[in-house]
């Protein structure tokens, strides 16, 4: 079957974009991870999202899901393992082959290779998100480990909301407050027992109660080596439309910040732009 919309991705932004072509009548069909799977679902509370506040990120998501099932949303579970742009597009996942007129890419951010005790401690005091999680550790003690240019500004905001910080990297940070203590360090590990009880750098333990890991967001171009990226994201434009044609993005593939408000409202832009692109080829 031939969809008109694939989404890639199946986190807040690709469901946002699938109930929002569904809502113009296409048929879209969703690639991804459970749900279940998503980093979201560990998180402990939600408390930006309007109107939904104080939701674990595993109610969220199941919302999400729900919303987009009652849509009639269709949905693959399956990483794609290639993509290939002609006369549509048509993405492998497993051994079965899928087409659609038009592509959104949501595929959150990649977390390249988690250190030892990262995905054990997921939730119990590893976090992706400075703002979604740093209200937890007020006048507590966090390890940064800094891995992209905006994790100093991430640091300080954990310090601003009274949370006893230390920001580890290879490198020393440019923009990082004075009064942080800066570890150089390249071998992490997290360290804990029912929570995190310290991250582990070079061989020295660094205690704290919660580890912010904050890497680049680096886009999918192995699916689609044509794709444009800038500082290791999809560049977009205001309509989500990446370089080539048909092809949309949204999301923490698109870059900072790493929100699920943000990603809804992305998710929804794609989709309506995909759907006028797939009208407009209709009356070529």
């Amino acid at each position: 079957m031939r969809y008109d919309i694939l989404v890639l991705g199946s986190g807040p932004a690709g469901l946002a974009a699938a109930v929002g072509a569904r809502g113009r009548n296409k048929s879209v069909l969703v690639i991804g991870n459970r749900w279940q799977d998503s980093p979201l679902a560990k998180a402990e509370k939600v408390d930006n999202y309007l109107g939904m506040p104080g939701r674990t990120g595993a109610e969220m998501l199941e919302e999400f899901y729900n919303h987009a099932v009652k849509a009639g949303v269709e949905f693959v579970t399956g990483r794609a393992i290639s993509l290939m742009a002609w006369n549509g597009f048509m993405v492998t996942v497993g051994s079965q082959v899928y087409e659609g007129s038009a592509l959104i890419l949501a595929p959150g951010v990649s977390r390249q290779a988690k250190y030892p005790g990262e995905g054990e401690y997921l939730g119990r005091g590893v976090s992706y998100c400075a703002t979604c999680d740093g209200m937890l550790y007020r006048n507590k003690p966090v390890a940064v480990v800094g891995r992209s240019p905006d994790a100093p500004q991430e640091a300080n905001y954990l310090k601003s909301l009274g949370c006893q910080v230390v920001y580890v990297s290879p490198q020393p940070p440019q923009g990082l407050d004075g009064d942080i203590p800066f570890v150089k360090a390249n071998r992490l590990a997290v360290k804990g027992e029912t929570t995190v009880t310290a991250l582990e750098a070079d061989g020295a333990d660094i205690p704290c109660n919660g580890v912010f890991i904050l890497r680049q967001a680096v886009a999918p171009t192995d699916l689609l080596p044509a794709l444009e990226t800038e500082n290791g994201v999809i560049k977009v434009d205001r309509r989500m439309a990446t370089n080539v044609e048909g092809v949309f993005a949204a999301g923490d593939c698109t870059g900072a910040p790493l929100q699920v408000a943000k990603a809804v409202g992305e998710g929804h832009v794609a989709a309506l732009s995909a759907c006028e692109y797939l009208d407009q080829q209709q009356e070529k």
